[in-house]
């Protein structure tokens, strides 16, 4: 029997971003598509409405995985895809597999030769790097920082090294520490480095800048329960 194809589809970066930040190849794979595996199947059949999907949503089966899930049972996630249906891997914001548990499920299609498909769309992580003004060139992604104070400021030296040498960090945190997390940068950061701090990127209020950590000190911006993506730069 031939396998089914993943399909990695992007979904919105928040509640009021458009629909319009998605490719249209998107829309099209979703009205096919019967099956998914998402990190909550909540938010999962609001991103379909969302879209418009034409079926019923009972009609629409959605597996979960996410950091609950046990190691041994993320395998039968793939049955369909073994038993030749189409399959959509969506995170909860963004690009799937990015910072994201389906990276395991997208292992595990290539291992047993099922075509893994990616579909373009929004990636906050991307477009922060875009909008940044920094080192498209060398760059990586750190993801959250260490919840710890003492290692939290230890990584925040070792990336300001990093970018300083031409190598843009970017990184984030849960929403409600971003305050704390900029506390953190300005304190543990020479006041001639560069930080950018995009906020909710797509979205009606999103704003990208730039500035030296001594011009963020003069005007903090109120970062709490947003959506940030930072980088460090030079």
């Amino acid at each position: 029997m031939k396998k089914g194809t993943l399909y990695l589809i992007p979904t919105l970066l928040g509640d009021e971003a458009s629909t319009g930040t998605l490719a249209g190849m998107n829309t099209e794979l979703i009205r096919d598509l019967r099956f998914y595996i998402a990190e909550n199947a909540k938010s999962a059949r609001k991103f379909l409405k969302q879209v418009g999907i034409p079926v019923p949503l009972q009609e629409i089966a959605i597996e979960e995985l996410n950091e609950h899930t046990p190691i041994e049972e993320i395998s039968t996630l793939l049955e369909p895809l073994r038993n030749g249906k189409d399959v959509g891997l969506v995170s909860e914001a963004g690009c799937p597999a990015i910072a994201d548990p389906g990276a395991q499920v997208v292992r595990i299609a290539h291992k047993e030769a099922i075509r893994v498909v990616p579909v373009p769309g929004p990636s906050s992580i991307l477009l922060a790097l875009m909008g940044s003004g920094f080192n498209g060139q060398q760059f990586t992604f750190n993801g959250y920082l260490p919840k710890e104070n003492d290692q939290r400021s230890k990584k925040i030296k070792e990336m300001e090294r990093l970018a300083r040498n031409g190598n843009t960090q970017l990184f984030m945190d849960v929403p409600y520490r971003n305050d704390q997390v900029l506390n953190d940068l300005i304190s543990s950061c020479d006041e001639r480095s560069m930080l950018c701090i995009a906020t909710d990127i797509t979205l009606p209020t999103e704003d990208i800048r730039s500035k030296t950590i001594a011009g963020w000190k003069k005007q903090k911006p109120g970062l709490h329960k947003r959506l940030v993506i930072f980088a460090l730069g030079n």
